[in-house]
């Protein structure tokens, strides 16, 4: 089941990835003007309309009522099956939510790629809420599918289109929930992504108050503030954070990566002790994420925090060291 307006350039793939695994295909278009629904079937989904009402959730559960099935998958046109689908038929047998991971590759991050775990596979009577990142409500438990999918709608110009869309909508759904910590993280994640880095650590911030531990997505959140507040200069409060949350995280790669990046950065601030305690302690958080290894269970973990983005890191570093040991070397021999 998809919801889609103009994805005449990803709808085919998406679809082709789904057939067969699935019995229907149901496609709700709201308001294409790039010929998405004729794409979609000769594809061969079945194509309904709706009128846009600034509410993803209306949106679906309408899906949900004309698909009228007793599970739905549900997929965005910029995302695709990579594997998995076989395991479906056999997963739908018991009375849950199913949560798979989509992969998503983020624009400058070269192959790397954010993998997060979302509620798609839903039985008959579930519905959403929210105007925008809604979600299903159900008192049914949440369990894992290893089912993948591909994600591209963070990348050029599928970016941009997304730039002025869900601010405004998460910032209506927090005046009717004020506080809602979940409203608070995308809205910081959407500050992020379109590069307001001062504004996302307010709403990150402002999230970790109210998010309970076993919130799935408080591992990201606390991995996307500590980046953020890197990045803005706030080194010193950065360090305090993920002070207080290793314990809560001591086998997350991620948090030990963006850990290493922020001591590396007091090394360049700090130069007269990156050689004796800045360097050293970037290095060993960096070889921890490697003794750790990658976390793709982990809710936002980055694709190469575990291997080669860590391992990267430490081979700059190592000669890095190096470089300053000599230097210290020859200062000492002239003086």
């Amino acid at each position: 089941m998809l919801i889609v307006r103009d994805e005449a350039r990803c709808i085919a793939r998406c679809l082709d990835s789904i057939r067969p695994h699935v019995d229907k295909m149901l496609v709700l278009d709201t308001g294409s003007i790039d010929g998405t629904p004729l794409l979609a079937a000769q594809y061969g989904a079945e194509v309904h309309h709706l009128a846009w009402s600034d509410d993803f959730s209306a949106a679906r559960n309408h899906a949900l009522d004309l698909a009228d099935a007793d599970w739905n998958l549900v997929l965005d046109a910029d995302e695709w099956i990579v594997s998995g689908g076989e395991q479906l038929r056999r997963w739908c047998r018991a009375p849950r939510l199913g949560q798979l991971c989509v992969h998503s590759a983020m624009e400058g991050a070269g192959d790397a790629e954010r993998r997060n775990w979302l509620t798609r596979l839903l039985p008959h009577g579930v519905r959403y809420r929210g105007r925008v990142h809604e979600q299903p409500v159900s008192p049914l438990p949440h369990a894992r599918i290893e089912l993948h999918v591909g994600h591209d709608g963070y990348l050029g110009e599928q970016l941009k289109r997304k730039r002025d869309r869900n601010a405004p909508l998460l910032l209506r759904d927090l005046h009717d929930r004020p506080g809602d910590s979940y409203l608070l993280y995308q809205l910081a994640k959407d500050a992020e992504i379109h590069s307001d880095l001062a504004t996302a650590c307010d709403h990150y911030a402002a999230a970790l108050q109210g998010t309970p531990s076993e919130a799935n997505w408080r591992h990201a959140l606390v991995v996307r503030q500590l980046h953020c507040l890197g990045k803005t200069g706030q080194t010193e409060a950065a360090l305090a954070l993920a002070d207080a949350e290793m314990a809560r995280y001591p086998g997350s790669p991620d948090l030990f990566f963006v850990l290493g990046n922020l001591l590396h950065d007091r090394a360049q601030n700090d130069p007269a002790q990156a050689l004796d305690e800045w360097l050293p302690l970037a290095m060993g958080a960096w070889e921890r994420c490697l003794e750790i290894g990658e976390r793709p269970d982990l809710e936002g973990s980055m694709q190469g925090c575990g291997s080669h983005l860590a391992r990267h890191n430490l081979d700059a570093a190592r000669t890095q060291l190096r470089l300053l040991a000599m230097q210290a070397e020859l200062a000492r021999l002239v003086a």
